[in-house]
């Protein structure tokens, strides 16, 4: 069973809906023991940095991952779900994450004749790691963020993208996993970017 933490931060039913369509036995939930006691789990997630950890632990959430991180079962965050399992954002200065993982979220520049937020189809390339398999560089993912990782230990990062800059748009370390786009939107690459972290607690395998 896949938990799917439903911590009223948006985008939960998109990733429910594509988790559906793979097949694979989920719960939405906002239950520590639940989450517990899944095989993998995902973390969703559009909105403010800080807004976001607050909900998580309001709803003692925030223990609850990372008392799920330490039994080594496969553990996903999805765009903000990726920034909040690092130590702090710019976006939300003094308010520390889940620090999981080491490293910053940081804005976009304004020196660069870009929008901010990204908000589209991007390609990821340097990819590597369980998350892209079957999945070639180059790729396109949708992206839709203002704030970007910089980690603080490059050799978890599994994929790299550009915007104006180099950034980390996927990470790998044990049994976390992260990205910054959003493959319940990325069409069949996306899906089969969940499949492969799905195929991770047996869920799931990818058809063609």
């Amino acid at each position: 069973m896949i938990a799917i933490i439903d911590y009223d931060a948006g985008n939960v039913k998109s990733v429910e809906k594509a988790i559906e369509k793979l097949g694979a036995g989920h719960v939405l939930t906002s239950d520590p023991s639940v989450i517990a006691g899944a095989d993998a789990c995902i973390l969703p997630g559009v909105g403010n940095f800080g807004d976001c950890m607050d909900k998580l632990r309001l709803r003692s959430l925030d223990s609850a991952i990372r008392d799920f991180v330490k039994t080594g079962k496969p553990f996903l965050g999805i765009c903000v779900g990726l920034q909040l399992l690092f130590e702090e954002s710019e976006e939300s200065p003094g308010v520390s994450g889940l620090g999981i993982l080491k490293g910053k979220i940081k804005r976009f520049p304004a020196s660069f004749d870009l929008k901010v937020p990204q908000i589209g189809w991007n390609n990821v390339r340097s990819c590597k790691g369980k998350l892209f398999e079957g999945i070639s560089d180059d790729t396109y993912f949708y992206f839709v963020h203002s704030y970007y990782l910089d980690s603080a230990d490059p050799s978890i990062v599994s994929s790299k993208c550009e915007y104006g800059i180099s950034f980390d748009s996927s990470v790998e370390s044990g049994n976390v996993f992260a990205t910054q786009f959003h493959p319940e939107k990325s069409s069949e690459a996306g899906l089969r970017v969940l499949s492969n972290f799905l195929k991770l607690s047996g869920e799931v395998q990818y058809a063609d």
